[in-house]
């Protein structure tokens, strides 16, 4: 069996190694930096690998990420240009995802930040509430974690849309794509949630043109990276009331520093990257059966596009 290095910066060891001993029992696993060997390591297990540990294996099969997106492993520039990436597809994460993202556009839809405001004021209103069926919802991203969002909220009454790049398409959810077709989502979309992978194409792609876009008092979600949102185009928006909320689980930087103005803001909503985080529990079986394929000379499972980014 292969020799496989785990790589991570943020990952605990202990709980990987305990459950892919579990599943793959034959798998000789080391951790950064206690190698041995580097020769000999076919395949790596990476989350924010270290600077430098992806370069240091020479002869690099794979890359399994260990958790939802790739594109910190693509820009590294260690990353031997012939290993495979492989995506982790785990059930368990897109539930997770799914069950995050229907409880922020229930906020908003149920206009709890107007609630939350009026309670510290001991003030007694009660908000016009429309129903889910009359309350538009885009999704950007149709990929594995974007359509299982749309499709609880589709179930849950919500008029919901996505926007894609391929144009994937879904039973009951209208679909835009193209430059044009964000524009066109953006203007339908109440709440706005993103759930796209960060490319070249997608950095900043939440900025002043798509809000100025979207209806008067629209609300955003975003819960893919904090790359994809222009900070300050957020500010101005809320400020002049063209966005009247926003709930963020990504930053550009992480954590989110003590004195950044999103902590304070009464219209702004801060989880700590929460939305959906990796467990070793479902997800070993799943790097498990990746590894396996790997060692018997197949293709892996949801191996990246590199010329994609995802």
């Amino acid at each position: 069996m292969m020799r496989a290095a785990f790589l991570s910066t943020v990952l605990p060891f202990a709980p990987w190694a305990a459950e892919l001993k579990r599943h793959l029992p034959e798998l000789a696993l080391c951790c950064w930096p206690e190698i041995g060997d580097a020769a000999s390591v076919e395949a790596a297990l990476a989350w924010l690998p270290p600077p430098g540990a992806l370069g240091a294996l020479p002869n690099l099969r794979a890359v399994h990420v260990l958790g939802a997106g790739v594109e910190h492993v693509l820009a590294d520039p260690g990353l031997p240009p012939k290993a495979l990436v492989v995506r982790l597809v785990d059930p368990w994460m897109t539930a997770a995802m799914s069950e995050y993202v229907a409880q922020q556009v229930l906020r908003l839809h149920r206009r709890e930040l107007d609630y939350r405001e009026q309670q510290a004021r001991r003030v007694w209103h009660e908000h016009a509430q429309p129903n889910a069926a009359d309350r538009r919802v885009g999704i950007l991203g149709l990929g594995v974690l974007g359509s299982e969002a749309a499709l609880r909220l589709e179930v849950m009454g919500f008029d919901v849309a996505g926007w894609s790049r391929t144009g994937r398409r879904l039973k009951g959810i209208a679909r835009f794509e193209g430059a044009d077709g964000l524009l066109a989502l953006a203007a339908r979309s109440e709440i706005l949630v993103n759930l796209l992978p960060l490319t070249r194409e997608t950095e900043n792609i939440l900025d002043a043109r798509l809000f100025a876009a979207m209806p008067r008092g629209a609300a955003i979600v975003n819960c893919a990276r904090g790359a994809h949102l222009v900070e300050a185009d957020l500010l101005a928006a809320l400020a002049s009331g063209q966005l009247s909320a926003a709930v963020l689980d990504v930053f550009r930087e992480e954590p989110l520093p003590p004195a950044h103005p999103f902590w304070s803001h009464p219209r702004i909503v801060v989880t700590p990257h929460s939305a959906a985080a990796t467990n070793p529990v479902t997800a070993a079986p799943i790097v498990a059966q990746a590894l396996r394929r790997l060692a018997e000379g197949k293709t892996p499972a949801n191996v990246v596009k590199r010329e994609r980014g995802y």
